[in-house]
């Protein structure tokens, strides 16, 4: 498929309009991830952070077939996103922070949205794979044009959490939902489900909201115990 042509342009529109309905919970991550950093830091947080979210999405995409068979893999992606989401929302008050250098929460929320997105990405680059055709060319030239789209998506759902703090639980909660079908679909258990426990298909979606909630108000409540508690 030559660089130019229709349907160079039309392949390269479709890997777009993909990644806009997949980046969703993408730019929740980010917004989640960048919202306690400084001004300044934010921007950059928001702009590596989606940078590098695709570069990895595009490696990831070219060992996608063989990557998306190796049983347990989805579920390590899941318990990771597990802990990506309980940890988002026991940061929300943002305490405790403000000794670190902003260069190093930087580096910590980059480094949150990048693996975040690798984890999430798994089961998406399926779709952007059968869109590009084999083309490495347009693949790179699709995902790098969804960079700003994710970009602005995390913006504008970064200042919907400044006026409503409780979208920091539910985008946990979505990373807990996430994970729960993620698990799910993984090869070593996928065929035992079908078979047997079809409803874990719900299940274990509803679980992760669930978990990831539950232990991320115990780590807050327990935090807030000790910030309390009477020096001995």
């Amino acid at each position: 498929m030559e660089f130019g042509t229709p349907q160079f342009w039309l392949a390269g529109l479709e890997i777009i309009v993909i990644n806009i309905l997949l980046s969703g919970d993408n730019a929740v991550v980010i917004a989640l991830a960048c919202r306690n950093l400084p001004e300044k830091q934010r921007r950059w947080g928001i702009f590596w952070g989606a940078a590098g979210a695709i570069v990895l999405r595009i490696v990831l995409t070219i060992f996608a077939v063989s990557l998306l068979t190796l049983p347990w893999l989805k579920i390590i992606g899941a318990v990771l996103l597990l802990w990506i989401g309980v940890k988002l929302i026991a940061d929300e008050s943002g305490e405790g922070g403000h000794e670190i250098q902003a260069t190093d929460q930087l580096y910590a929320a980059v480094r949150t949205v990048i693996i975040a997105d690798l984890v999430m990405s798994l089961d998406n680059v399926i779709g952007v794979a059968a869109a590009a055709k084999g083309s490495l060319t347009l693949l790179i030239f699709g995902l790098v044009l969804s960079i700003p789209l994710v970009i602005v998506g995390s913006q504008l759902i970064m200042k919907a959490i400044e006026r409503f703090p409780i979208l920091i639980v539910a985008g946990g909660g979505l990373l807990g939902y996430v994970a729960g079908e993620m698990a799910v679909t993984d090869t070593a258990i996928a065929d035992w489900i079908n078979a047997n426990a079809h409803w874990l298909h719900w299940g274990l979606p509803v679980a992760g909201i669930v978990l990831v909630v539950g232990v991320a108000r115990l780590l807050q409540a327990r935090a807030g115990h000790k910030a309390v508690e009477p020096p001995a």
